[in-house]
């Protein structure tokens, strides 16, 4: 996919978040005429976009701490020629890297899933999740609701990327495990990302929740305090 397509899909993509996030706004013109329901999706439609726009380019996983890939566990504890590639710190981090290059496209498959969820989801007890002492409380609840449905979204796509990597490291390292499937080491890779994806969206709540004001929003001002 070359660079032009993928800043155009990365765009259309993160254009659907911010509208969806620009349509609930427009529907609370006055203060304090707003649910805290509407309180806790706007916190979350804007950490979304915020998290996504992060990693939705060029290095955006791999040069985030948060959201950086490991290696699949089921890589890592390997014997035999597999140890013997990753004995070196050189190709350890080729593969790394490889994996978490991949993780982009399972990201963008992923990010209207998180909006649609943002949009539909019955917020129980919003009250809690705004005067929590967990900056990331309102992140954590929307993972609980969604469960594995990410994970479902991006294996296929962490699959069809490791089919066609053009990295010989990574085929190297298929070929050499033996027990363990292309479609086992994507859902790993998957597991990783959701998390991943998450604590990047959770990192952003923690900072909107910090100073509300960056975000311009009058009713997220309001419910988390100018500071």
């Amino acid at each position: 996919m070359s660079q032009l397509s993928l800043s155009h899909n990365r765009r259309s993509v993160l254009g659907g978040i911010s509208s969806v996030a620009l349509l609930s706004l427009a529907g609370c013109a006055t203060l304090p005429a707003f649910s805290l329901e509407e309180v806790i999706r706007r916190l979350l439609f804007l950490s979304t976009d915020r998290a996504f726009a992060s990693l939705l380019r060029p290095g955006g996983f791999w040069d985030n701490q948060v959201a950086r890939l490991a290696l699949p566990e089921v890589i890592g504890n390997r014997g035999g020629i597999v140890q013997r590639i990753l004995t070196g710190p050189i190709f350890r981090e080729r593969l790394q890297r490889a994996f978490n290059d991949m993780a982009y496209d399972a990201a963008e498959r992923a990010a209207p899933a998180v909006t649609d969820a943002v949009r539909t989801i019955g917020i129980r007890n919003a009250l809690a999740l705004v005067r929590s002492s967990d900056p990331m409380a309102a992140t954590s609840f929307l993972h609980q609701e969604m469960g594995a449905s990410l994970v479902e979204i991006m294996v296929p796509e962490f699959g069809d990327a490791l089919r066609v990597s053009r990295e010989p490291l990574v085929s190297e390292v298929l070929s050499a495990l033996t027990g363990v499937d292309v479609g086992g080491i994507a859902n790993s890779l998957a597991f990783e990302a959701d998390n991943a994806i998450f604590r990047a969206i959770g990192r952003e709540e923690a900072a909107i929740r910090a100073d509300p004001r960056s975000t311009n929003d009058p009713v997220l001002m309001g419910a988390f305090g100018i500071k």
